[in-house]
């Protein structure tokens, strides 16, 4: 250990309350920072999690058409007219689907398409009350590959909604509202058309705007009820990679000239919240961390008061104003090192014990424990913000340290 640590280690033992309430004030905000973004953090991948396993990563739709606007090349109406695009414009729905999905399943991130025949404003009614849902045509087989449907069903299964006829898939908050089991019948209403239909399987997304109106049919049926023989509504596609959905969108919307919307589009307004989530929490609980670089300061300003005379018998014996300065830099760094360590300790044994307590969540999603997920960048940001506050708070005191002259202090002219 160099001359220059022990004797900073000596400065800080004459000191232990004030720098155990920096150590302390460390600890908490290193670990209360991972804890907060963790917890925000994990809420935000389930929530990306369940929009990705239910409305998959991209929605292609809508066929999009160049506009052409006639300008007159004459005065006073003579002469002739020129042709210029002036726009887009798209047109609703897709009338060949069977081309265009050749043309989807060509690119190389995609790993699953999905025909999507949607009616909205359908009327359901049962012995119990009337409804609003929406109507989703779709091949199960299909579906299942770009969402996790599959897995989401908690009543009946897979085989039974293919093999019941006239069968539907109902979300648990739709079933409940409706009074509705597993083989009971039901009429859907769309447009005067009125149908009849059997509870086959209930599924469970997790979202309860989702599991409340979303009514999942065979396409055949879903054509006969909405009375839509062709086309669909849009295509549903899933991506190897999620994170490149939207590079992808917009090279598939350059060439396959569709509207194409990536998930990141979708859902930005929930994404923007956890957005600003994150950032409230990490500036919340880093005033601890503001309050351990105050309480340094405070610290290692006292410490060159009641040492000055060390410091003047430190200087006689050839030590430079440098060596005076890394002293005090070593004290802030000890701490700082000590606080980092713990507090990183904390966070982490903090986030594995929230996860473990079972929590029952029912309402916008539906949980049994709190998600949490654990980044390097959490601990990172955590550490980055304490090296920059404590270091900060120590600059000024050891600069002062170093100014002291041996001559001045046995004069008492120090300043």
């Amino acid at each position: 250990m160099s001359p220059n640590i022990r004797i900073a280690v000596r400065f800080l033992t004459a000191k232990k309350r004030s720098m155990v309430m920096c150590l302390s004030c460390i600890i908490l905000g290193v670990g209360l920072f991972i804890v907060t973004q963790a917890i925000t953090t994990g809420f935000q991948d389930h929530f990306i999690d369940t929009i990705l396993g239910t409305d998959g990563a991209v929605r292609i739709k809508d066929q999009e058409q160049n506009t052409i606007q006639t300008i007159a090349a004459g005065s006073y109406g003579s002469g002739f007219t020129i042709e210029h695009k002036g726009g887009h414009r798209y047109v609703e729905g897709i009338d060949y689907p069977e081309e265009l999905k050749q043309a989807i399943v060509a690119f190389g991130n995609v790993s699953g398409v999905s025909e999507i025949l949607q009616g909205s404003n359908v009327t359901i009614s049962s012995s119990f009350k009337n409804d609003t849902v929406q109507v989703f045509g779709i091949n199960m087989a299909d579906q299942m590959r770009v969402s996790n449907l599959g897995r989401q069903i908690v009543g009946g299964s897979v085989d039974r909604f293919e093999a019941v006829p006239a069968g539907a898939l109902l979300g648990r908050e739709m079933a409940d509202r409706l009074q509705l089991s597993l083989g009971d019948t039901f009429l859907l209403i769309a447009e005067g058309n009125v149908q009849r239909f059997t509870v086959s399987a209930i599924y469970e997304t997790g979202v309860e705007d989702v599991d409340r109106v979303r009514l999942y049919l065979k396409m055949e049926d879903a054509r006969s009820l909405l009375r839509k023989p062709t086309g669909i509504s849009y295509f549903q596609v899933n991506l190897k990679d999620r994170d490149r959905a939207e590079d992808d969108a917009q090279w598939m919307q350059d060439v396959i000239h569709y509207k194409v919307d990536p998930w990141q589009y979708r859902e930005r307004e929930w994404l923007g919240v956890f957005k600003l989530l994150r950032i409230s929490s990490a500036i919340t609980v880093s005033v601890f961390t503001v309050i351990a670089g105050l309480a340094m300061f405070n610290t290692l300003a006292m410490i060159v008061l009641e040492k000055t005379k060390d410091i003047a018998i430190l200087r006689s014996m050839g030590y430079t104003r440098e060596d005076i300065s890394r002293i005090f830099i070593w004290q802030a760094l000890i701490v700082l090192i000590l606080g980092t360590v713990a507090g990183c300790l904390l966070g982490t044994a903090v986030t594995y014990g929230v996860h473990q307590v079972p929590l029952q969540i029912r309402s916008i999603f539906t949980l049994d424990r709190l998600p949490v997920t654990l980044s390097a960048w959490h601990y990172l940001e955590a550490i980055s913000t304490a090296i920059v506050t404590v270091m900060l708070a120590s600059l000024v005191p050891a600069r002062r340290a170093a100014r002291l002259e041996p001559g001045d202090i046995i004069r008492g002219t120090a300043q």
